[in-house]
């Protein structure tokens, strides 16, 4: 292989997430759906282009320019670079383009040092540290290193990954989001789409319109337009490597949830994904950042969510109409990604719908009332039970047949010893409503209520435009 064909060789997906980012990203830019259908005139095309629009930026050389978003973005991926060195704005448009090109332009071979890439093993091209690799270390604070030893070794494919890397984030002007998972038609379909959105706002040098939404939602905004099933989990990453201090944080969302969530966005579970919104929506916050933010922190709080939403209207004698949808997706969230155990879920519902039968055949949102009363208080349910438990077994007409909840339901909701007698509680609930909404619970006393709760579930904004595939 000659050292051209060792410069230009195709870029190898390695360990590193931001540098899987990177390469995927290159691809997009040399015109091929992966990074290893890199041909050598791809890459050689691919760094030609993030070349022209490094130097377009440089040239803007004021971020608080009208076109300046990306020279602005540059400084948290390659600060103090040739591309926004503050000396720019003294140089000649001659000069800030020769030192540009030189930059980006992969150097002589007779440079190159005898070192492998500490990546992916090929022929080293140089060293390179935090103006060129997001997260790496300075030279300036290496104490174990020889002189002039700039810091990673690294190829030429390696390299421009790096320097790609940016077109396969959601810029902010700050820190930026890149979303990396080990599932690769996952990674290819969702950094084909960023890439093509980024090149347009860089070459207008402007921030998105539709403005940065929660970190979070970023990966939910992904997840919705995946068509596969995912094979593996999603990790968020919002870094910054300007030299105010670098920062990373690092999100993770496992496998089964991040299925989960891509499959709740689509046909058919989509039916009940509006009202997963709304029982996530609070004042000043809309229901997919609520989503979000539980899905990659505490996703026992979807559960929890949509059983507070679900009986939000008990107290006022009503069931909502979306209450079917929204109860079905709980419960697969529960199957599916909170492993329940099958029997429990199965003798929870059945109480479920023990219970429901009991209020249904009051017909009066007064029966309801009396049953969301004692939702909140654990030692009240246990009562509530306990006395309807009783009436049902000596009342010749009772509405059930054999005993409203039985020794093992009881044990699940309510025995010290069951770990998640909580939850269980909760689910009691939601399956409650489900099966009145399935047997039409419509109390004449709660019709205004009804419809008072329907004004107040409407949509908002953001949550509208997540529902229309729109990238807010």
């Amino acid at each position: 292989m000659t050292d051209r064909e060792a410069a230009l060789s195709p870029v190898r997906l390695t360990a590193h997430p931001l540098q899987r980012v990177g390469a995927y990203a290159l691809a997009v830019l040399g015109g091929v759906p992966t990074p290893d259908r890199l041909t050598p005139e791809a890459l050689d095309q691919a760094v030609k282009t993030m070349t022209k629009d490094a130097l377009h930026a440089a040239l803007v050389r004021n971020t608080k320019r009208d076109n300046g978003f990306w020279l602005k973005a540059s400084m948290s991926f390659f600060p103090n670079s040739k591309m926004n060195h503050l000396s720019n704005a003294k140089k000649d448009d001659a000069t800030v383009t020769e030192a540009v090109q030189t930059w980006r332009k992969c150097p002589a071979p007779e440079s190159w040092p005898d070192a492998a890439c500490v990546l992916c093993g090929r022929r080293a091209v140089g060293f390179y540290g935090k103006v060129d690799v997001p997260l790496a270390e300075s030279d300036l604070y290496r104490n174990s290193t020889p002189r002039g030893h700039a810091g990673m070794a690294l190829c030429h494919p390696c390299l421009s990954a790096f320097y790609a890397l940016p077109y396969g984030c959601r810029l902010t002007g700050g820190p930026s989001i890149a979303l990396y998972s080990w599932d690769e038609k996952f990674m290819a379909r969702t950094l084909s789409r960023r890439v093509e959105r980024n090149k347009m706002l860089i070459a207008l040098g402007k921030p998105d319109s539709s403005g940065i939404p929660a970190r979070e939602v970023v990966a939910l905004q992904a997840l919705r337009g995946h068509e596969d099933r995912m094979t593996a989990g999603v990790e968020l990453m919002v870094f910054s490597n300007n030299n105010r201090g670098q920062t990373l944080e690092i999100q993770s969302m496992e496998q089964p949830l991040a299925e989960w969530l891509r499959r709740s966005a689509r046909p058919p579970r989509r039916r009940g994904f509006p009202a997963l919104l709304r029982a996530h929506a609070r004042p000043g916050t809309p229901g997919i950042v609520g989503l979000a933010r539980n899905a990659f922190r505490s996703p026992d709080r979807i559960a929890g969510a949509c059983a507070r939403y679900l009986i939000a209207g008990l107290d006022r004698g009503v069931v909502r109409d979306d209450t079917a949808d929204l109860a079905e997706l709980c419960f697969s969230l529960v199957t599916e990604v909170l492993t329940m155990n099958q029997h429990e879920t199965d003798e929870i519902r059945a109480a479920g719908r023990q219970v429901a039968a009991w209020v249904a055949a009051e017909n009066s949102a007064g029966a309801l009332r009396q049953f969301n009363a004692t939702v909140r208080d654990k030692s009240r349910m246990q009562h509530w039970l306990r006395r309807r438990n009783l009436d049902a077994l000596l009342d010749p007409k009772s509405p059930i047949e054999g005993p409203l909840i039985t020794e093992e339901q009881f044990r699940l909701l309510f025995d010290p010893e069951v770990e998640h007698a909580w939850f269980h509680r909760q689910l009691l609930t939601v399956s409650v409503v489900q099966r009145l909404h399935e047997l039409d619970f419509r109390p004449a006393d709660g019709a205004e209520v009804a419809a008072a709760l329907k004004d107040e579930d409407l949509e908002r904004a953001e949550d509208k435009a997540f529902l229309n595939g729109e990238e807010s």
